[in-house]
């Protein structure tokens, strides 16, 4: 059973795209569907599928943005980093390659916002409820008081029909996933 990588994965390779380095979870999603249990050389393998998932074709094309694996969908980063003592390479050039999840919090706390008619600054309050913070602390940051703050926490919960914080911070959950 496939379990999706949730953190993100990283590969370092050198300039040919041979891998010196990667996590568990950038193996898993490059390598999706296939099982990895019957793969004898790891390296060789990764070589193959950074060469045909994160390069399209003609050869010496630049990375992907953005990589299908499954259902899931990942943004692809790449970074120049010098290779230093990394398997031999003294100061030779290198990439440091990374797959993440995009964030969609903005994007559902934008469509709850339109869909329960929140206030630009009823938005504010609710993305800082979600950091984890305090009244006094979401004022501070807001430049408001603590009873204002609160009065945006009373309104936004009678707008999502709940009785208190977790409640807002669960049914914007549920329209996360």
């Amino acid at each position: 059973m496939y379990v999706g990588a949730s953190q993100p994965g990283f590969i370092v390779m050198d300039s040919t795209l041979i891998p010196h380095a990667f996590n568990f979870d950038a193996v898993q999603i490059l390598s999706f569907p296939e099982s990895l249990k019957n793969i004898l050389d790891m390296h060789g393998y990764l070589k193959e599928r950074i060469r045909a998932r994160l390069f399209e074709r003609p050869a010496n094309s630049p990375a992907v943005s953005q990589l299908k694996s499954g259902r899931r969908t990942y943004v692809c980063k790449s970074f120049p980093i010098r290779l230093n003592g990394i398997s031999g390479h003294s100061d030779s050039p290198g990439l440091l390659f990374l797959l993440e999840r995009p964030s969609s919090g903005d994007i559902s706390l934008d469509r709850i916002a339109e869909r329960f008619a929140l206030t630009e600054r009823e938005r504010e309050t609710v993305r800082l409820l979600f950091e984890g913070l305090s009244s006094k602390e979401i004022a501070d940051r807001m430049n408001i008081s603590p009873h204002t703050v609160n009065a945006f926490v009373r309104l936004v919960m009678v707008k999502l029909g709940v009785s208190n914080r977790s409640g807002i911070v669960g049914k914007i959950a549920r329209f996360q996933v």
